[in-house]
């Protein structure tokens, strides 16, 4: 895996950060020498591009407390995360990012490594893409060279994130729950409202703030016959 991380390099960067209030999709390049070369030196001029869609969700104000109460981590995560509760306050904010792999292909194009990453370069270069990216990375161990991508992403977007919603008061805290926090509760009860949402999300959204008892009576009215 440490080969993998000291062997890619981003060769083309995203023109645009991640979008701080909304969805972003980025498509990726990732350019490879085929493991098969070793084995079928036929191909030495053979490589193989995979391109995809990688789509960040909105980033989400959450805190050591709240991710706690999400499924799917285990014993040393949640010690990781008490530790954190611990030294910086459980309700210590901090963004939340999400991101989906989508529609992935393959094409083996002809030319060395760097010959078929520059070429792709100066192509979106020459058509002004914003939102696509070229990346070097290990055959092998390919998703590994798409995570190092990813966080290089996030982590150039964080400032300009956290800026934008320092801005509009959505770090703020109130009992105990970011503002972004309880305005996603709020979106939420209205797509519940309104058919688009499945009040079951809703409710567990809640719960994991530890806020149902201030929303029952709004959430609970959602279901009463009219």
């Amino acid at each position: 895996m440490a080969y993998a991380v000291r062997n890619t390099v981003v060769v083309r960067p995203p023109r645009q950060m991640l979008a701080t209030f909304g969805a972003t999709s980025i498509r990726y390049y990732l350019v490879t020498e085929p493991a098969y070369r070793e084995i079928d030196p036929g191909g030495a001029d053979d490589v193989v591009i995979r391109e995809g869609l990688v789509k960040a969700e909105r980033p989400r104000v959450v805190t050591p407390h709240y991710m706690m109460q999400h499924e799917g981590f285990g014993d040393h995560a949640r010690d990781y995360l008490r530790r954190l509760a611990s030294e910086r306050g459980g309700d210590a904010p901090g963004l939340l990012y999400a991101y989906k792999n989508e529609g992935m292909r393959m094409n083996i194009a002809s030319g060395g490594l760097s010959e078929v990453a520059d070429r792709l370069k100066r192509r979106l270069d020459r058509e002004g893409k914003g939102l696509e990216a070229v990346i070097k990375g290990v055959d092998e161990l390919w998703d590994v060279s798409l995570m190092k991508f990813i966080f290089e992403l996030t982590s150039a977007s964080v400032r300009s994130n956290v800026a934008e919603m320092n801005a509009r008061g959505l770090l703020e805290m109130e009992d105990g729950t970011p503002r972004d926090a309880r305005e996603g509760i709020e979106r939420m009860l209205a797509d519940v409202k309104q058919g688009n949402a499945d009040p079951s999300d809703a409710h567990r959204e809640m719960e994991r703030w530890g806020v149902f008892d201030q929303y029952e009576d709004r959430f609970l009215s959602l279901f009463k016959k009219r």
